[in-house]
């Protein structure tokens, strides 16, 4: 049963146009998916799905989502974030799209001012929505943090001191608003997304003038469930604070690209 999937020219290229026929056919789309932005179910049969195809260094992986949430894409993303979901579905040629919805958590972003040594600094607090499994682990403990601090980031037991430039990584700014978290190439290029926003977000003037005053950001990143979306950024400090003093709270400052 044809199916009423969208496939940009970008995945298309990517792809190719016999395998995107056969998509578009039906014959290799699922019917029911689980959205790779919203993460609530989808069916190809019944509602637009856009392809979603997520590109590293060696493979790729489509995924499908909700059309209304986000548009058929190429994602670059780091070979790492994709190797979870590829093993969890089978091995396949190198370079190949694998068919399946990539099962990786997202990593929720917050933006705010987080008051350090009398000054306002402009901050981003990470938080998964799910533990993040060290790549070709089986447990189930959650290792963010751990691979974090292994790419130079700090742990935090009080927000008493600006962490330390984590030189290679940035903060992508661009009129006004936030595009992704930026590290260093594996291979020595251009910098990767680490993070990519799905649309741009928009930051408030203040937090915008902040960054372009210090020329940095200060990331925050905890495991899932120690901060959670807080309306009010007194809200997030406390969390904030009560997450570094329970030793679960890792930071750096990452160097403003953009304005």
């Amino acid at each position: 049963m044809p199916r009423m999937l969208d496939v940009s020219d970008a995945v298309r290229a990517e792809i190719g146009d016999e395998e995107a026929d056969r998509l578009l056919a039906g014959e290799n789309a699922p019917g029911s998916y689980d959205c790779t932005s919203c993460r609530t179910p989808g069916d190809s049969g019944q509602e637009r799905t856009s392809t979603v195809l997520f590109v590293g260094d060696e493979t790729a992986v489509l995924a499908f989502a909700h059309a209304g949430c986000l548009p058929s894409q190429v994602v670059q993303v780091t070979e790492e974030q994709l190797q979870g979901a590829v093993r969890s579905i089978g091995s396949g040629p190198v370079g190949q799209p694998e068919k399946a919805v990539p099962e990786q958590a997202v990593l929720g972003v917050t933006s705010g001012l987080v008051l350090i040594e009398g000054e306002l600094h402009p901050a981003l607090v990470v938080e998964p929505t799910a533990p993040i499994v060290r790549p070709g682990s089986t447990g189930a403990g959650d290792d963010f943090l751990p691979l974090l601090i292994e790419q130079g980031f700090m742990p935090v037991t009080a927000l008493t001191t600006v962490p330390p430039v984590l030189h290679g990584w940035s903060v992508l700014l661009a009129v006004g608003q936030l595009h992704a978290v930026l590290q260093p190439s594996p291979n020595g290029g251009q910098p990767v997304a680490w993070w990519q926003a799905h649309q741009p977000l928009q930051v408030t003037d203040s937090w915008r003038a902040a960054a372009n005053k210090h020329q940095q950001v200060l990331m925050f990143a905890a495991p899932v469930g120690s901060i959670g979306r807080q309306p009010r950024e007194d809200l997030l400090r406390e969390s904030l604070d009560k997450a570094a003093g329970s030793g679960k709270l890792v930071a750096a400052a990452l160097p403003l690209a953009g304005t």
